[in-house]
């Protein structure tokens, strides 16, 4: 069970001057690796959600631009430290504007401007190149970091789980959205820590919500358990009340990510956490937020001040999918031609869900308060409150 015996999957391929990511609208039925050779398929694959999690967004943006760096002409054209400097910059603020809300983008952005900027200015005989060498060396140093830091949450998370657990052996645990491989550099954060419980064998069940209107949950995280060997249930997202009720000291928690993490501790994000921490709350279980502490942004005191991020109406009037032979399981999939003739791939439609000229709301992203979370799982360990707060104090935690 677990990713001792199964590799976690690699939704990130990269080798200096080479990128390819894991098409995530193509999951669960399609596996297609997409090559992004320049800064528009980079801010594309983000925008576009080919690539969606707010960690996996910072690195593939930071490793875009590295790839432009080695093969792009212009690049390999600058002259001086700060014509390298003044592109770098320009670069990451265009990357910037793929999606609005996801704070590790803007954080891992500013890390790395001050990374060329601190080596540029270490002297005049600098060169572009040396610059650029000094990029690659923080992207791609991001990207291992990464992967570490998931596994941190993981254990740290489990570890958390594990104390406060009084069922017994039948542990099971509510996940919403993808917080895994797919969403990260690799290993997760909030299903990291459903995948360290089942690593250790404490973890009997997972369940996932489908995570309407982009089914994040549905074709990602019930892709990666199945691929897993983790024990777990898809659920509808109205259907996580009725879950919590009718199995009574059974939940041990509901575990989600974040794309930003207010100083308070109020957190924003994939829609549709709010109404399970509110669930959560009414039925005793405690909700767990997983994220590396670059998802939290000092700068903003509370979730109002959170930028919402509204999607188009036809995420919720469609469904896009394969088109199956029967509804005999397993399901057959009709297949169509390539361009070339000979090959062949799953043949998709997208379908009309909705009546035609109704209004629609979509936002991507809520706001969960931080009275509501019973604790914060990151890298560096587990924030709390102080007894009697009803908030949480993230620059206390990370300055420590």
């Amino acid at each position: 069970m677990g990713s001792e015996s199964n590799p976690t999957l690699q939704a990130i391929r990269y080798q200096r001057g080479s990128l390819e990511i894991l098409d995530q609208l193509l999951l669960p039925h399609e596996t297609l690796y997409i090559p992004i050779s320049s800064l528009a398929l980079g801010h594309d694959a983000i925008k576009t959600m080919k690539v969606r999690g707010a960690p996996a967004i910072a690195i593939v943006a930071a490793l875009s631009l590295a790839v432009v760096l080695v093969s792009d002409s212009e690049a390999q054209s600058l002259k001086t430290s700060q014509e390298a400097v003044a592109f770098i910059e320009k670069s990451l603020e265009y990357l910037k504007t793929s999606r609005p809300t996801a704070v590790n983008l803007f954080d891992a952005a500013k890390k790395l401007a001050k990374g060329v900027q601190a080596k540029a200015a270490e002297g005049d005989n600098v060169t572009a190149q040396e610059v650029i060498d000094h990029y690659l060396y923080l992207a791609e140093k991001m990207l291992e970091d990464d992967v570490q830091d998931n596994k941190n949450i993981g254990e740290y998370g489990a570890e958390f789980i594990l104390k406060v657990w009084k069922g017994g052996d039948d542990l099971r645990v509510v996940t919403h959205c993808n917080t895994g491989s797919l969403a990260t550099a690799g290993y997760g954060t909030a299903l990291g820590i459903i995948r360290s419980l089942a690593a250790q064998k404490k973890l009997s069940h997972a369940y996932c919500t489908e995570t309407r209107p982009y089914n994040q949950g549905s074709r990602l995280t019930a892709y990666e358990l199945v691929y897993e060997n983790i024990p777990a249930t898809l659920i509808t997202d109205s259907m996580a009340s009725a879950l919590l009720a009718q199995n009574p000291d059974k939940i041990a928690a509901i575990v989600v990510g974040a794309d930003r993490v207010a100083a308070n501790g109020d957190t924003a994000n994939k829609i549709g956490t709010y109404q399970l921490a509110i669930a959560a709350r009414h039925h005793n279980v405690p909700f767990i937020v997983a994220a590396p502490s670059t998802s939290v942004d000092l700068h903003i005191q509370s979730g109002k001040e959170i930028h919402i991020e509204v999607r188009p109406a036809v995420e919720v009037t469609t469904l896009r999918g394969p088109v199956v032979e029967s509804l005999e399981l397993p399901l057959k999939f009709k297949k169509t031609e390539g361009e070339d003739g000979k090959t062949s791939s799953i043949l998709s439609e997208t379908v009309a869900v909705a009546a035609r000229g109704i209004g629609v709301w979509n936002p991507s992203f809520d706001v969960t308060p931080a009275e509501l979370i019973s604790a914060i799982v990151t890298e560096r360990g587990v924030v709390l409150k102080e007894d009697g707060v009803q908030v949480f104090d993230m620059k206390a935690f990370l300055e420590a």
